[in-house]
């Protein structure tokens, strides 16, 4: 049985609808925007936009199941409530414990991450551990300073994509009005967009990648405690957070491909800027680093926040440490469980370098969605928003797009959900002998 906070333990509903839209997008429009297009074009080739549309089209299933669940359970906690409530507890705690780890390996490579963009080498890794502190301060403060937060980045960011867009349509047509100087001709070896011969394999795999820059949704689904009234607000600000992300992902890899050609860009270390140098728009290249910056910043805020909230959810119902059940008698925010978030974030900056070494972050987030999908399924008549086939084609989606990752990451999901479910075994087993129930 699931437990019921107290009173005293219930989270503040003090986030609207624009609030929740802008913590929604400052979890998508990250840093990913600014980096997932090479590797995905290194997959897919000239068909990129063909796995941007797969991407999307499983996006939008699992959305619809996450807003429905949202409705229904409108707590803390997203899909590690929905699967322990329609599931079961084992369903339910895989996938908030692949949500905690690997977001928490995200949060030190989104840190480290930004530190890269702004700052030289030899600064990096103190002035991520300053941003991690800084925006887990910004966390505790309350979810209404967050969103505050999250507003200012998510606007500066989609000031700077709009530039890079405008930049590309320009270097697609020709067009040499760039202010500041002209494109390096023999640098970027830019090549016909042609799609070229198809590789359904590579496309799928380029789909799973651009996956993830859709999968901050969620955060406003975790955040189902501190809305107000969620069965109005969770539900649209999910759609429109989610149409919003749709239109620009689209314009940017449309014209990312368009000005570079799939060859450039897949062999492209930084893609937006390359798109802008291109065009002869020299004066925005800085300008373009700073926003991936910024953006990462951004993701860090929104993780920071569901993170801590999915590790109240699970602390609730003795997964994880009691102690994480706190809420601040003033702000109304699980100020313990984003402290630990924090503190776990910095030991790992301290001790390993995670740009290269997250694979099992994506796995965790596919699993994440799969639980979503399948609890959604469970649902109802009474209570669908969307189709139960639409659940079903999330669900399948999730199962399709995680077998087409690097085997690398998948060896390293498989590993961390192994080991959590074995410490959980060990504890249960541990209480059954101490005649503890289970739940």
């Amino acid at each position: 049985m699931t437990a019921s906070p107290s009173p005293h333990d219930r989270l503040a509903r003090r986030l609207g609808l624009r609030g929740a839209v802008a913590i929604g997008l400052a979890a998508m429009i990250g840093a990913g925007v600014f980096a997932v297009w090479a590797p995905a074009a290194q997959a897919a080739g000239g068909w990129l936009l063909a796995g941007l549309a797969i991407a999307a089209a499983v996006a939008f299933a699992n959305a619809g199941s996450t807003a429905q669940l949202a409705v229904r359970y409108p707590e803390a906690g997203g899909a590690y409530r929905y699967g322990r409530e329609r599931l079961g507890a084992w369903p339910g705690f895989l996938a908030g414990w692949g949500f905690v780890i690997g977001k928490t390996a995200s949060c030190a490579a989104m840190a480290l991450t930004a530190a890269a963009y702004l700052v030289p080498l030899a600064w990096q890794k103190p002035v991520a551990i300053a941003a991690v502190v800084v925006l887990v301060g910004v966390n505790v403060l309350g979810v209404t300073r967050t969103a505050r937060v999250a507003s200012v980045i998510v606007s500066a960011v989609l000031a700077v994509l709009v530039v890079v867009v405008a930049a590309g349509f320009a270097a697609v047509a020709g067009v040499g009005w760039g202010v500041g100087g002209t494109a390096p001709e023999a640098s970027l070896q830019v090549t016909d967009a042609a799609p070229g011969a198809l590789d359904v394999y590579g496309v799928l795999q380029a789909a799973a990648l651009v996956f993830f820059a859709f999968a901050g949704y969620a955060r406003i689904a975790t955040l189902g405690e501190e809305v107000r009234e969620p069965r109005r607000t969770i539900p649209r600000a999910i759609g429109v957070a989610f149409a919003v992300v749709v239109v620009v992902y689209a314009l940017v890899g449309t014209a990312a491909v368009g000005a570079l050609g799939s060859d450039a860009l897949a062999a492209s270390v930084a893609p937006l800027v390359d798109v802008v140098a291109v065009a002869g728009w020299l004066w925005a290249e800085p300008v373009v680093r700073i926003a991936a910056g910024v953006a990462a910043l951004g993701s860090l805020l929104a993780l920071v926040a569901g993170v801590g909230r999915t590790s109240l959810a699970m602390a609730r119902d003795g997964e994880l440490p009691r102690q994480l059940t706190a809420v601040h008698p003033r702000f109304g925010v699980p100020h313990v469980a984003e402290l630990a978030t924090g503190a776990a974030v910095i030991v790992l900056l301290l001790v390993a370098d995670l740009r290269g070494a997250i694979g099992f972050s994506s796995f965790g987030v596919l699993l994440y969605y799969l639980v979503a999908n399948a609890s959604a399924i469970t649902q109802p008549a009474g209570e669908r928003l969307v189709p139960r086939w639409l659940s079903w084609f999330g669900a399948v989606g999730c199962v399709v797009l995680v077998v087409t990752l690097p085997v690398a990451s998948i060896a390293a999901g498989v590993a961390v959900l192994a080991l959590g479910a074995a410490v959980r075994g060990i504890r249960l087993a541990v209480g059954r002998r101490s005649g503890t129930p289970e739940d």
